[in-house]
């Protein structure tokens, strides 16, 4: 029982994934991160991602950003759709990096924000970059932080391939 006043505190959970590409560089990737509407050309789980909202890559844009799951039990299919909103805090092109939150959503986010950040691996800037994708959240009903750790390192790789691939056949 809790007294008048009295206000409990709940862990954040904080975490990043990082994935170093060898070839491209951090000037050919990022403009393939900060294309906010343009999420499910490169995650492999997300379906339909667009613009609800705002002006198109300034901050305060909001995206929509979908996945459709099939559940199949005693011969039954079950078609789900897992979605968000997303709004665009801030973007930098100098520094490359951009932070978004979550302001709607049907997958028992409360809060939750995250940054993307690109940048070269070598000073000299050539040949290869690392990708950066961090968040702070409150924790998600159903999960534990260290899965919802895993699922983003998984969703990194997964993005950072389809970049590098869709880069190196342009070349």
């Amino acid at each position: 029982m809790r007294m008048a006043g009295e206000t409990v505190t709940q862990t954040k959970w904080e975490g990043k994934a990082c994935v170093e590409l060898a070839t491209p560089t951090a000037q050919e990737v990022w403009p393939l991160v900060e294309d906010f509407c343009n999420l499910h050309k490169w995650l492999p789980t997300i379906d339909t991602c667009y613009q609800v909202d705002g002006i198109l890559g300034q901050p305060g844009m909001v995206r929509y950003v979908a996945t459709t799951t099939t559940t199949s039990s005693n011969g039954n299919e079950e078609t789900t759709i897992k979605w968000a909103k997303e709004k665009l805090l801030m973007i930098d092109p100098i520094k490359r990096c951009l932070s978004y939150e979550v302001t709607d959503n049907n997958i028992g986010m409360k809060s939750y924000v995250g940054k993307s950040t690109v940048s070269p691996i070598n000073d000299d800037g050539k040949n290869g970059c690392k990708i950066e994708w961090s968040f702070v959240c409150d924790p998600i009903e159903g999960l534990r932080s260290e899965d919802f750790l895993s699922y983003m390192e998984t969703a990194l790789q997964s993005m950072a391939k389809k970049m590098e691939d869709a880069l190196l056949s342009t070349r």
